[in-house]
């Protein structure tokens, strides 16, 4: 997802209360909130999935991350807009960082389940290890998921899904779903932004996988 370069972006974020820059603060939402689960999306965009679901379970944490400020900032704004209408959601925070320095801010098992959803597909050979479930990503996940943590993971890049199932297959994940057009199904399903706009196109791709 591209945004128009926001010279002011990390200013926006900087003075809004639920962006969160540093492990000590992160840690100290994690220690307050001790008896409730917490689940993290990686590469959120514009926020449209997160807020969803931080407003659906109330009772968890939800953090979304999104490694470009100027996209994270939009993701601000959109959620300013709706909490104007729907009151403020004190379970979700927003982050910025590149998904391999996830230990670097979460401790081991602290997550309970990761989304990722209509990530890059990044699809030059060249580029297979930015692909965030590559080995070197998974490898990172699995530090911070609790015992028998959970990825869930979205796309419509039929290239990127064969590739993350081979993967996942190979790094000895546990497959509990697997689908292959995900909006012919009647299971639960939050939309991402993304997803609203280009489903009609073509079949939504779903996996989820489990530590073992």
């Amino acid at each position: 997802m591209r945004a128009r370069f926001n010279p002011k972006a990390i200013e926006e974020l900087n003075v809004f209360d639920r962006y969160i820059t540093q492990k000590e603060d992160i840690q100290k939402i994690i220690l307050d909130n001790k008896d409730k689960k917490i689940f993290l999306e990686i590469g959120m965009g514009k926020g449209e999935f997160i807020t969803q679901m931080a407003t659906l379970d109330k009772e968890n944490i939800y953090i979304g991350v999104e490694i470009s400020p100027p996209i994270l900032a939009l993701a601000v704004k959109k959620l300013k807009r709706y909490e104007e209408e729907n009151g403020r959601i004190n379970n979700l925070y927003f982050m910025s960082f590149d998904a391999i320095d996830i230990t670097q801010y979460f401790e081991k098992n602290q997550i309970e389940k990761i989304y990722l959803n209509f990530s890059d597909p990044w699809p030059k050979k060249k580029h297979t290890k930015r692909r965030l479930t590559n080995e070197r990503f998974l490898k990172e996940y699995e530090v911070v998921l609790r015992p028998n943590g959970q990825i869930e993971f979205k796309t419509d890049n039929r290239g990127l899904f064969e590739y993350s199932l081979v993967s996942m297959q190979n790094y000895g994940l546990k497959f509990n779903e697997v689908y292959l057009d995900l909006h012919q199904t009647d299971i639960f399903n939050v939309e991402t932004e993304y997803e609203k706009k280009f489903s009609p196109f073509g079949p939504i791709y779903k996996i989820v996988v489990e530590y073992k």
